[in-house]
């Protein structure tokens, strides 16, 4: 599939600015990822860009209309990885692009909330802040700690590590972003 599909199937369903910018910032960090594990970045950005662009128009369906599309698009691969990026929905984790995207979403979304609420953004962000947050159950609530802890597990990351990286890919996009 090319960028350019991608980003057309994303923009049929997609108008929210916040939730774009999530699957914007999913993108980057899976792309980021692809390069350091030796993958396909192309296919791994579009994997980022496409996890969730079926939920605004369809919350109740997510993911299986976005899902659904790839497959009949003959991209299995992308269509798995974004069936398994919750745990709950029982899906099973066959490579590692399955296993990065549960561990990129939930916890790429917390750290952008995490940059929200300091006076620099991104910039002074630390992982120890990030950490700190994850404990205080009352910031971003609807983050599921639990997803992020097993998705850092299945990939096998140790998580002050995976913070630091992710935090670095957006700090190199902050301007793009807005972080």
């Amino acid at each position: 599939m090319s960028y350019n599909l991608a980003k057309e199937i994303l923009n049929e369903h997609t108008k929210s600015a916040s939730l774009l910018r999530h699957m914007r910032t999913v993108e980057l960090v899976m792309e980021a990822y692809a390069e350091q594990f030796g993958e396909d970045k192309l296919e791994w950005a579009i994997t980022g860009m496409l996890h969730d662009a079926d939920y605004e128009a369809f919350p109740d369906k997510h993911p299986s209309i976005i899902v659904d599309k790839l497959r009949s698009m003959g991209e299995e691969k992308i269509a798995h990885a974004i069936s398994a990026h919750y745990t709950k929905w029982g899906v099973p984790y066959t490579n590692t692009l399955d296993r990065a995207l549960l561990a990129c979403d939930e916890l790429t979304g917390f750290i952008v909330a995490c940059a929200q609420v300091r006076p620099e953004g991104i910039a002074s962000l630390e992982p120890k802040s990030v950490i700190k947050k994850l404990k205080d159950k009352g910031f971003a609530a609807k983050v599921e700690r639990d997803e992020i802890h097993k998705g850092v597990e299945l990939l096998g990351v140790e998580l002050t590590a995976h913070i630091a990286f992710i935090i670095d890919v957006l700090k190199k996009n902050k301007e793009e972003l807005g972080l």
